[in-house]
């Protein structure tokens, strides 16, 4: 039986939890993204190869939303001994997502790396301290 189009391939309690902003892609030449959450962190990787380290960009707003931009320029040029062009290729190529954070996340440690194509970013979550425990106090 063939997939719907409308089929949605997240569980439903990732939708509830961050909200369809997570995957909503602005065109079909976005960069694939995997977030993954471990006990420690959510991690968020961005596939895009080719693409130096110096043409991301990665930010928290004022609302809490992880944004990422990346902005890739590239020219190559070939001429004859006269110096007239060949063959000149040249591209430009612009992307952002923005991501809402679930309030369980520390903003100020969120770290990212650029490695062999793919950006990684890892936004650790914020430690859960123990309660007091209650201390029952002696009557004298």
């Amino acid at each position: 039986m063939p997939a719907r189009k409308t089929q949605n391939w997240l569980p439903g309690i990732f939708n509830d939890f961050f909200g369809n902003e997570w995957v909503a892609k602005a065109n079909n030449t976005a960069p694939a993204i995997n977030i993954i959450e471990t006990d420690k962190a959510y991690e968020v990787e961005l596939a895009a190869p080719g693409v130096g380290k110096d043409d991301f960009k990665v930010r928290v707003d004022d609302n809490d939303h992880l944004v990422i931009s990346v902005e890739n320029k590239v020219e190559n040029e070939e001429k004859d001994k006269k110096g007239k062009f060949l063959r000149r290729e040249f591209s430009y190529s612009q992307f952002q997502q923005t991501m809402i954070l679930p309030e369980n996340v520390n903003k100020e440690d969120i770290e990212a790396k650029q490695e062999n194509g793919v950006l990684t970013i890892t936004i650790p979550k914020k430690t859960v301290q123990e309660a007091p425990k209650c201390k029952e106090i002696k009557v004298k």
